[in-house]
């Protein structure tokens, strides 16, 4: 770095003004509101790439996106939009379906006897489930 050009802030500062002299090529060419088509003579085909100019006043930016978007050719379902349906409208469970629920509940939850606590009922059941599993092993000895 050399030091006739000053810091950094000061050599960033005449760089900023140096550039702000400048005008750029696209800013040179400006385009009058009479040199663009009119609005409603656009199609689908036409060319909106003067309308996308920064110099284009913003309204009349719009209005054009707005007369190209409104095209039937942006209006097509891609298949993409999975959860466009309405999912509040419940149609309830079927009647088939209540009963082996139902079914299911008495299979796998049997209802505990009224008089012993279910802490009782559990150990019951753990007791149960492992003298299974050891008269289908086989060999005791085996286990140990």
């Amino acid at each position: 770095m050399s030091t006739d050009e000053g810091d950094f802030l000061r050599r960033w500062s005449r760089r900023k003004r140096e550039a702000a002299l400048k005008t750029p090529v696209e800013k040179a060419v400006e385009t009058n509101p009479g040199d663009l088509p009119s609005i409603d003579s656009l199609t689908f085909d036409s060319d909106f790439s003067a309308f996308l100019r920064a110099n284009v006043e913003e309204s009349v930016k719009r209005a054009a996106l707005k007369k190209l978007l409104h095209d039937p050719r942006f209006n097509v379902m891609d298949g993409l939009d999975t959860y466009i349906d309405d999912y509040t409208l419940n149609e309830g469970i079927p009647e088939e379906m209540l009963k082996t629920l139902e079914h299911a509940r008495s299979t796998l939850f049997p209802p505990q006897a009224e008089g012993a606590a279910p802490e009782e009922t559990a150990k019951a059941e753990a007791s149960e489930a492992k003298t299974e599993t050891d008269e289908k092993d086989g060999d005791p000895r085996q286990d140990a």
